[in-house]
């Protein structure tokens, strides 16, 4: 293997390194206890948060060379002559989490009270009332097209 080739496999094993370093910071962060605190106790009652954690992520490497040109000079693999080769790779993460409900364990039993994300769902309707009007709008475009025939 020639010297350029044992580089560039250096440096992406180095680089698949860094990437699963990374995601190890993903996972040790994406932990419920991370966002948030221990239950509380307050008298006989005791408050627990549910919470919803999520990790995404991605990456890739590649890498590639072309053939020289004939009676062009150029490192030489297997015996034929190669012009040029690269290589690189990419990659991120996001983890976040958001709460979803907390339970009251008293006394009198126990108590689920759900988290309402208010904007989540408004975002869900204005969005829908925007698609049902465009396609409102198209049926009724075309229904003028096809009377005018």
């Amino acid at each position: 293997m020639s010297e350029g080739l044992s580089g560039i496999v250096a440096t992406a094993v180095k680089g698949q390194e860094d990437a699963m370093a990374l995601v190890e910071k993903l996972f040790d962060v994406a932990q419920p206890s991370a966002v948030y605190g221990e239950p509380a106790a307050i008298g006989d009652h005791t408050v627990i948060t549910a919470s919803e954690v999520k990790v995404g992520m991605g990456f890739g490497f590649g890498g590639g060379g072309a053939p020289s040109a004939e009676g062009s000079e150029g490192e030489t693999e297997g015996g034929a002559a190669v012009a040029g080769f690269g290589s690189g790779g990419g990659g991120g993460g996001v983890s976040g989490g958001r709460p979803v409900a907390a339970i009251s364990v008293g006394p009198s039993g126990v108590r689920v009270e759900p988290v309402v994300d208010v904007t989540k769902i408004a975002l869900a309707f204005f969005t829908t009332l925007g698609a049902m009007f465009m396609m409102f709008s198209r049926m009724r475009a075309a229904s003028r097209k096809l009377g005018r025939r």
